[in-house]
């Protein structure tokens, strides 16, 4: 008698479960090696910006920026620790400074001189003046004068770190009644910030003042949008290497 020939039977999926877990295993494996203190945050705090602001069809920009075009940005420092000293500033600058940020008011980075604080100009001040609109930004720099003058904010050697103010402006002309060039006029920005910022509380003697006209243009000047970021007045927690 001849034997049934056997039909060919489903192909098994049980190796699917086991594939799975081990899928599942290795994901669990990377996220514990992740570290969130490597971080960049004010990267990450600039693209949450960016995103936040499509809606209202505005945004960031996260180009590298000019300072990186020299080669020169925190990661290229010789030093092993790279700006650590300052890592634990930079964290609680942009998550104290969130607000300000999200409204365009200020924008928190970093770069081979520090932690730098950038106050969009057109929110600070009227076109032309040095005079700061104190009603409507008393309270962005009373929070800058409160987080500079944290007694925490030293160096990996315990020094506290110095601050430097860096006044600019667009290529503009100016009122020559008032200014005979931009030179005094971004210098002039910078001095009356550094007035605020103390007379809240920040120790003077750890200042030191610039101004640079607008001769450091983040954007070109042929724009009014260009223009509108290079007024600006920087403050910037000074690495230690530029103490």
């Amino acid at each position: 008698m001849a034997k049934k020939k056997r039909e060919p039977t489903e192909a098994k999926t049980l190796w699917l479960n086991t594939y799975a877990d081990m899928i599942t295993l290795c994901l669990c494996f990377f996220v514990m090696l992740y570290d969130p203190s490597e971080a960049d945050v004010t990267q990450l705090a600039t693209m949450t910006a960016s995103i936040s602001n499509e809606a209202s069809g505005g945004g960031q920009s996260l180009a590298a920026g000019r300072l990186s075009d020299l080669g020169n940005n925190i990661n290229s420092l010789p030093s092993t620790v790279k700006g650590k000293s300052l890592g634990l500033a930079v964290k609680r600058a942009v998550s104290l400074f969130a607000p300000e940020v999200k409204t365009n008011k200020i924008s928190i980075t970093s770069d081979e001189r520090g932690l730098v604080i950038t106050l969009a100009a057109d929110a600070f001040f009227q076109t032309a003046s040095a005079e700061l609109n104190i009603n409507d930004t008393r309270e962005t720099l009373l929070k800058i004068s409160q987080f500079l003058a944290d007694p925490a904010l030293k160096d990996k050697e315990g020094r506290p770190h110095r601050f430097r103010i860096e006044g600019h402006t667009d290529s503009g002309d100016t009122d020559p009644s008032q200014w005979p060039s931009n030179w005094e006029l971004s210098t002039a920005r910078a001095v009356n910030v550094l007035h605020y910022l103390t007379d809240f509380g920040a120790d003077e003697k750890r200042f030191s003042v610039a101004g640079y006209a607008d001769t450091r243009p983040f954007f070109t000047n042929e724009t009014a949008e260009g223009q509108a970021y290079n007024r600006r007045v920087d403050i910037i927690i000074l690495d230690e290497g530029h103490f």
